[in-house]
């Protein structure tokens, strides 16, 4: 029961990554229809900016748990502004394209500039060692991670339910069209939602880079499970994604503490059965597949 109990801890941890990322990749499907293969390289830059803050000026992980979003939010604003936006109106396939050469340059910058060998980046003070939770003894950082990233994913639904600006955003996410037809002008939403995405993507890197190893391909395998996760969750489905998130992150964990060699495939196994089962996902609607 320990050990079971350490794997749900170290899941919904890892599920945190993804349900926060996937939340932005999400938003930006519906909203704008953009596959964007640039999310996983938003989220290792968000590690890698956390990382050279805290070396250059000393910034704390709490501190750069605010500013790396902020920097991560403007950073998609310009993406969108000077060149997601002039393939909006063409086929799938361009953005899809844009933005993995988007994810190839960014990866490339950042081995240029910090090699591959990775950076440090040390334990958030006050979240150093374990706790105790009944018969398990689990470190404080993974507890923390799954704590805030779901608070910060209430908070989100909170706002995109329960304001006007957020059900705006939420409609157009949901069925953009049918948004335009009551007469709302869902293009002057296009450039903040694009920039609100990649922040939350900046923000899992953030919370990544005191457990995971900070390097230029850290978003290689990470966009790979997040495809599988909105797809899981149902294309467009900010609730789905989140869910689905989670749920990939316990699958991810258990299948590596019970399944041995097909942990890898686990996620994608469960993908391939959902599909099969509901091909428009757990929260997708028919008319999205």
């Amino acid at each position: 029961m320990s050990a079971f109990i350490q794997y749900t801890v170290q899941g919904l941890a890892a599920g945190g990554f993804y349900a926060l990322a996937a939340l932005g990749l999400a938003v930006i499907f519906g909203a704008l229809g953009v596959v964007n293969f640039a999310h996983g390289a938003c989220y290792m830059l968000g590690a890698v900016t956390a990382a050279v803050l805290l070396d250059v000026t000393g910034m704390n992980f709490w501190l750069a748990l605010i500013v790396v979003p902020v920097l991560m939010f403007g950073f998609g604003v310009l993406i969108e502004r000077f060149l997601v936006r002039w393939l909006l109106g063409l086929d799938i396939l361009y953005n899809f394209l844009l933005t993995f050469g988007i994810a190839l340059v960014l990866v490339d910058v950042v081995k240029r500039m910090y090699g591959v060998s990775g950076l440090p980046y040390e334990q958030p003070a006050g979240l150093e060692g374990q706790v105790q939770l009944g018969p398990a003894t689990l470190p404080k950082y993974q507890v923390f991670v799954f704590v805030f990233a779901l608070a910060v994913c209430v908070v989100v639904w909170l706002v995109l339910s329960r304001t006007r600006v957020g059900m705006i955003v939420r409609a157009a996410t949901e069925d953009a069209e049918r948004t335009r037809a009551l007469g709302i002008n869902v293009g002057r939403w296009v450039t903040p939602v694009f920039g609100f995405g990649i922040a939350l993507a900046g923000l899992s890197g953030v919370l990544a880079a005191p457990f995971r190893a900070i390097t230029a391909d850290m978003g290689g395998n990470f966009i790979i499970i997040l495809f599988a996760i909105v797809v899981i969750g149902g294309l467009g489905s900010i609730f789905g994604a989140v869910v689905a998130g989670f749920v990939v992150g316990l699958v991810e964990a258990y299948g590596q503490a019970y399944a041995g060699p097909l942990a890898s495939v686990a996620i994608f196994i469960l993908m391939a059965i959902i599909i099969l089962v509901r091909p428009a996902g757990l929260f997708g609607r028919a008319d999205s597949v």
